[in-house]
């Protein structure tokens, strides 16, 4: 079998990179060229890419309860494919210059849910969309006392209309698979939950002793 070589930006020649919009995102061009698997460069390629930073997403979750937090909101950008544009995802907020992801954790489980987060545990992160956005998302699971989250929350001047809710880890389970919790972060947390609930649980048991 032939062996393909392994690659890295450095095989990646960016010759023009061209500011399209500046709003609440970035809209960038880039005109770059890369090196091929069979040898050589490719022709120059043009993309339009959404600079939008990074942030992070925090799966709330409360092992005595067995119950995880989840927050209501409406999406504009689910009304093409879904029935309706309010989505069932977990406490999430982009990441600020010189901030820490755990600080940005701790801030949004407040605003978001009027949570306080006992204990933090990072599961991984990954690529949004890498086509056409540079945006890295980093996912934790954040212990919290379940029986303090209620009402709405959200901050009055970025127009958040926040709905708590406390569902049973099976009904999330339920959920998931039926559907009805269909946005990235959340479906990515809870899969990761459901892979390691097992470590997480005996990670969090002995830093009790």
């Amino acid at each position: 079998m032939k062996a393909f070589p392994v690659f890295n930006n450095k095989d990646v020649k960016i010759s023009k990179k061209e500011p399209l919009y500046r709003g609440f995102f970035k809209l960038i061009r880039y005109e770059f060229t890369h090196r091929l698997f069979e040898g050589g460069w490719s022709q120059t390629i043009s993309r339009e890419i959404l600079e939008r930073g990074h942030a992070v997403a925090v799966l709330l979750y409360d092992p005595k309860c067995q119950e995880f937090v989840l927050i209501e909101q409406v999406r504009i950008g689910a009304m093409q494919t879904s029935d309706s544009p309010w989505l069932m995802e977990v406490v999430a907020g982009m990441i600020d210059e010189s901030e820490l992801p755990e600080e940005v954790c701790r801030r949004e489980a407040k605003e978001e849910a009027g949570v306080d987060i006992l204990r933090l545990h990072k599961a991984l992160s990954y690529l949004s969309s890498p086509g056409g956005t540079t945006e890295r998302l980093h996912i934790y699971i954040g212990e919290v006392d379940a029986t303090q989250a209620h009402g709405v929350h959200g901050l009055e001047y970025e127009n958040e209309d926040i709905l708590v809710r406390r569902v049973a880890v099976d009904d999330a389970i339920e959920w998931l698979n039926d559907g009805k919790i269909d946005n990235a972060a959340a479906v990515i947390a809870l899969q990761w939950y459901l892979l390691n609930q097992q470590k997480l649980q005996t990670l969090w048991s002995e830093s009790d002793k």
